[in-house]
């Protein structure tokens, strides 16, 4: 018997109006329906005429419904992942039933569609040709403020999801750990109320002091000004052990540790040839 198919759809992040065709053509073909809250969902099908089968699977029971989910894409069903609002698998639960339908050579397809991280991005004004995206930060202060700390040397635009009772705490912690950066607050994407900031971390601070938030929210920071300094014997240590203990070419060598320390690739190939001319 040949597998069915995992389809992995994006659904609206508040704006029904951007399902697309194909997620609702794709929703009415499928056997099941794999959804984190089946009653929201359920919502959605109820809009576009869309009558299914549906089962939950979330984060404390994805070990037990992705087995049931993975034996009937074995046993030819074909289902939808879908989360609340958004892309799956992007800050939500899903990856592992990726991971375990490829391993048992099961079809998984994409329908993409609306994702509130990368909706912020377009319209940050940002830069946007390289970035990072880092979830939702710890809820804890200290351990925030650790993550903020790993990250205010970072080259590439800053991708955050926070929920508005802790956006004052994460921006002040931004403001103090990272610096007064410019940052962009990104509220109710797609949705009645959508609202973007943007500005130095101090004036947004300022203008929210007062207001009680709702809603989720995406947080952009803007990159680093400033590679951090590379420590003087890196590039060394680092062509040594390509060259000599994990035995690539010059050339891969070079490409690596340019990419690793950000030293430019002309300065780290001279050294290169330097090394291996004193061996």
């Amino acid at each position: 018997m040949n597998s069915g198919t995992l389809y992995i759809l994006a659904t609206p992040i508040g704006n029904l109006e951007d399902m697309t065709f194909r997620a609702v053509r794709i929703l009415r073909e499928v056997d099941l329906i794999a959804a984190e809250d089946t009653r929201h969902t359920r919502k959605l099908l109820t809009h576009f005429g869309i009558s299914k089968p549906l089962t939950s699977y979330f984060d404390h029971n994805k070990t037990l419904k992705g087995t049931v989910i993975l034996e009937k894409l074995k046993n030819g069903f074909s289902v939808a992942l879908v989360s609340d609002a958004g892309t799956p698998c992007i800050s939500d639960p899903g990856y592992q039933l990726v991971r375990d339908a490829v391993a048992d050579g099961v079809p998984v397809v994409p329908i993409p569609g609306a994702c509130a991280a990368v909706a912020a991005l377009s319209v940050s004004g940002l830069p946007t040709d390289a970035f990072v995206f880092e979830g939702f930060l710890p809820n804890r202060s200290g351990k925030r403020r650790e993550k903020l700390a790993l990250l205010k040397d970072e080259k590439r635009l800053l991708i955050f999801y926070e929920a508005p009772t802790r956006l004052m705490a994460t921006l002040g912690d931004i403001a103090e750990i990272v610096g007064d950066r410019d940052v962009v607050v990104a509220r109710e994407i797609t949705k009645l109320y959508e609202e973007l900031l943007r500005g130095p971390v101090s004036e947004i601070l300022e203008t929210l002091r007062e207001r009680q938030l709702k809603g989720e929210i995406v947080l952009l920071v803007a990159p680093s000004a400033e590679a951090p300094p590379v420590r003087e014997n890196l590039v060394t240590e680092l062509l040594q052990r390509y060259l000599f203990s994990d035995g690539i070419s010059v050339k891969d060598a070079v490409r690596k540790v340019a990419e690793e320390t950000g030293v430019p690739k002309g300065k780290v190939y001279d050294q290169a040839l330097q090394l291996k001319a004193d061996s």
